[in-house]
């Protein structure tokens, strides 16, 4: 477990240093064959994630699940919880913080830049995790976070649950401008799931983030959706993901 500090702001001109959280580490129970970062919700922890990922059959995925800073978050009226980044509104429609979505994506990549170079690397997340694993989805694309830095990861799997797509309005022209970012966009697999009954992030949110990312170039998308699901896993959807992530990642099988 280790903490880590990175510097971020919600678009102000002079940023801040703040502490990301505690990360957990699930180590693979077989052969270590992909490494998973997987983010959670808005005001939650690494903890209670990495207590549900060590239940999955996945027994070749080591998972990381980190922490995000603890800071104001304008939804709440300014109240500091757990965050990745500064938001209004937990949806594709609301202003971006593009610092706070830099330094999260960056955290993460940090976190998946020590792994093996034979091992595959891939991110998730849920809420307001699945957004900023689908910001970096993003960043992995077109090579380059959004203040411009390199983006320093091969990414090969990117899961989004009960999430939304942040920066969707300025994607498609980024992406399409750059012959070298399409390629990667449609060779990225993703896989997002979304509750038609999310009273949080709404169900149109999600439908909505996977339109933008396929008509962006993100070809290789899958969408589940679920009925009467609201703005939480089921075991159906877990199941979706570990079979997924097994095809995507080309893992050895699923354990019973």
């Amino acid at each position: 477990m280790s903490f880590s500090s990175s510097s971020f702001g919600s678009g102000a001109r002079s940023s801040r240093t703040v502490e990301f959280g505690r990360t957990h580490v699930v180590r693979p129970k077989g052969r270590h064959q992909a490494t998973i970062v997987w983010l959670h919700g808005l005001g939650d922890n690494g903890s209670s994630w990495s207590q549900l990922l060590e239940t999955l059959p996945l027994p070749n995925i080591k998972w990381i699940c980190p922490t995000a800073p603890t800071r104001p978050v304008a939804i709440f009226g300014g109240f500091p919880c757990t965050a990745w980044f500064n938001v209004g509104d937990l949806s594709e429609d609301g202003p971006d913080d593009i610092e706070g979505l830099d330094a999260s994506a960056a955290h993460v990549a940090n976190l998946l830049s020590t792994e093996p170079t034979d091992i595959k690397v891939g991110i998730g997340g849920f809420s307001m995790g699945a957004a900023t694993a689908l910001y970096s989805a993003t960043c992995a694309a077109q090579g380059k976070y959004g203040n411009g830095n390199a983006y320093p990861v091969n990414i090969a799997a990117v899961v989004g649950l009960s999430g939304w797509l942040p920066c969707s309005r300025s994607l498609k022209n980024k992406i399409e401008g750059s012959p070298e970012a399409a390629r990667r966009a449609s060779s990225l697999p993703i896989l997002l799931c979304h509750g038609k009954g999310d009273d949080v992030v709404l169900f149109k949110h999600g439908e909505k983030s996977a339109e933008v990312l396929r008509s962006t170039g993100f070809q290789n998308l899958a969408f589940k959706t679920y009925n009467g699901v609201g703005h939480y896993t089921v075991p159906e959807e877990m199941d979706e993901v570990c079979n997924w992530f097994s095809s995507a990642l080309g893992l050895v099988g699923l354990s019973s």
